[in-house]
C-alpha cells in the first residue's frame, strides 16, 4: 500500500488525533526511513534494504535555526502549536545529539511559544542509553511505545533491528517512576500467512500486567489511520478501542486517550 515520507526537518503543523496542533520535528533523513523497528504497520513504509548514499541526518544547529525560523513566523500570523513533536521518519532518539536538541527546543519554545509543550513519539529501544532516558524525562510528554506484554507479539508487529528483550524495555521503561505515557497500537489481520489479533483476552492481560509494574501517568491507545506497508491489516473499531480503555481505567486506573 501507499505509504509517506516527511520531506522536511521541521513540518506542519498538522492536525494530530492524539495532540492537537503539532509541529514536526523530523530528526532523520528527509528521503529515506532509519528505525530501530520496521513495523509492519508504519505509515512510512518499510525500512530499506540497502542504501545507495550515505545517511545524512539534521544537525543540531539545523534543527534550532529551523524551530526559531518556524516559530518566528507562526506567531508572525498569530498561530500557536499546541505541542511540537518529534515524530517523522523513524525513531528520534537514535540520532546522536538528540539530547542536546531537546535542550536547544526547550530554550527556543520557552522564548516564541511558551505555551507549548513538547512531546516526543518512541519505540523505546534507545532507552539503556542513560543520556536518552535524562532527556526524555525533560519534555512534557514523553510517548513511549508498548505494543503488546508478549515478546512474540512485538517481534511480529514491531519487527525490531536486531536483539529485542521485553523484560529489559520494562525495566527502563520504570526508570521513568510514573513521568512517562505509554502507546499502545491495537490491530489484527494477516501477515506472512499468520493471523494476528493484540485485543484478545491473553494479549490484554499481559499487556496490563506491565502497565501495571510501569504505572505511566497517561496510556494512548490507537488503530491504523493511513496507508500501511503490510497489507490485509484491520483497523480495530472506537468502540473496541473504548471497551480495552474502559477495562484499563476499571481495573488499573490509569486515564486513557483513545484515537481511533
Amino acid at each position: 500500500m501507499s505509504t509517506f515520507l516527511f520531506d522536511k526537518t521541521v513540518f506542519g503543523p498538522v492536525i494530530s488525533r492524539r495532540l492537537g496542533v503539532s509541529l514536526g520535528i523530523n530528526l532523520l533523513p528527509n528521503d529515506s526511513k532509519i528505525c530501530s523497528f520496521n513495523c509492519i504497520y508504519c505509515e512510512c513504509g518499510w525500512n530499506p534494504e540497502k542504501r545507495d548514499k550515505k545517511i545524512i541526518l539534521p544537525t543540531r544547529e539545523e534543527v534550532r535555526t529551523l524551530l526559531r525560523e518556524k516559530l518566528i513566523s507562526m506567531k508572525a500570523e498569530s498561530l500557536k502549536p499546541d505541542v511540537i513533536t518529534f515524530a517523522g521518519n523513524g525513531e528520534p532518539t537514535m540520532h546522536p545529539d538528540f539530547a542536546g536538541i531537546i535542550d536547544d527546543t526547550i530554550m527556543v519554545r520557552n522564548e516564541f511559544s511558551p505555551g507549548a509543550k513538547i512531546a516526543v513519539l518512541s519505540n523505546s529501544t534507545m532507552l539503556h542509553k542513560p543520556g536518552v532516558i535524562e532527556a526524555l524525562k525533560k519534555v512534557d510528554d514523553n510517548i513511549l511505545k508498548l505494543d503488546s506484554g508478549i515478546t512474540d507479539t512485538i517481534l511480529f508487529l514491531d519487527q525490531p533491528v536486531g536483539k529485542f528483550d521485553l523484560r529489559k524495555t520494562v525495566d527502563n521503561l520504570k526508570l521513568f517512576e510514573g513521568n512517562l505515557i505509554i502507546q499502545t497500537m491495537f490491530i489484527r489481520g494477516t501477515f506472512r500467512g499468520r493471523f494476528f489479533d493484540n485485543t484478545v483476552e491473553t494479549e490484554l492481560k499481559a499487556w496490563k500486567e506491565l502497565l501495571k509494574e510501569i504505572r505511566p501517568k497517561e496510556v494512548m491507545i490507537y488503530t491504523i489511520a493511513r496507508d500501511t506497508p503490510a497489507g490485509d491489516l484491520q483497523k480495530i473499531p472506537v468502540k473496541e478501542l473504548k471497551k480495552i480503555a474502559a477495562s484499563v481505567k476499571n481495573e488499573l486506573g490509569f486515564d486513557v486517550q483513545v484515537s481511533g
